[in-house]
């Protein structure tokens, strides 16, 4: 016969580690296409690819994609900041969107070549997000009226022509519609509500900025140059 387990057996037998029952092996990735070597998981992965052809991701639009980009937002931004690129994560909008970053390099290269906004478009959307801030939590709607009444003192030489400048005013309003900026009300097709995401993208620096270039306009400078680079919608 063997003989009986010692008090010390017991006590060695109780310092082994303990073995979760109910954990789950790992499961091995698989590829998604001949050649893919990520190591990051599928839903991370294609969080990367929105983030990068997106102006902006929101939980409102897209919520599993928003909550990708939480889950492995420590992930994420390693891979872009490999690629000169910030992410930025606004959780009180629960919006999330990529900004190039700023630095000398000589061997640097600019990946987004997103399109920049006309001057009209950035005084458009200075206006909303004027009118997000001041109205805190409530619904923004606006019509296509009220939107041409923002730009009534406008007096420059350029834009004397009723027709030209009306075309600017419609023009960005279909601009900002087609990044989600303003979305179309059902109840009346030139009535549009203000998404929250304004709120977001407009930096206070960037605010300040075109409120500048809206001065210079009431005041009847010409502008130099009708596009100008301002990182909305996403």
């Amino acid at each position: 016969m063997s003989p009986e387990p010692s008090a010390d057996d017991y006590a060695a037998l109780s310092a082994l580690p303990q073995v979760d029952q109910t954990a789950r092996a790992p499961q091995q990735r698989r590829p998604r296409f001949d050649g893919d070597v990520s190591e990051l998981p599928d839903r991370a992965c294609w969080a990367l690819q929105q983030l990068l052809t997106r102006r902006y991701l929101s939980a409102e639009a897209d919520r599993d994609v928003y909550a990708w980009v939480l889950e492995y937002r420590a992930q994420l931004s390693v891979r872009l900041s490999e690629l000169d690129l910030l992410l930025h994560v606004v959780e009180g909008a629960d919006v999330a969107f990529v900004e190039q970053a700023r630095y000398e390099s000589a061997r640097g290269v600019k990946l987004l070549r997103r399109e920049p906004l006309g001057t009209y478009d950035s005084i458009l959307a200075l206006h909303l997000a004027q009118m997000m801030r001041a109205s805190g939590d409530q619904t923004v709607l606006i019509s296509r009226d009220e939107v041409h009444a923002l730009f009534a003192g406008v007096l420059n030489d350029v834009d004397r022509d009723v027709v030209t400048f009306t075309a600017r005013i419609d023009g960005a309003i279909a601009r900002l519609a087609a990044l989600e900026i303003l979305r179309r009300s059902r109840d009346d097709e030139d009535s549009y509500t203000v998404s929250p995401v304004i709120s977001a993208v407009m930096t206070a620096s960037v605010i300040t900025e075109l409120q500048q270039q809206f001065e210079l306009l009431q005041g009847g400078v010409p502008q130099e140059n009708d596009e100008r680079e301002v990182t909305v919608d996403a």
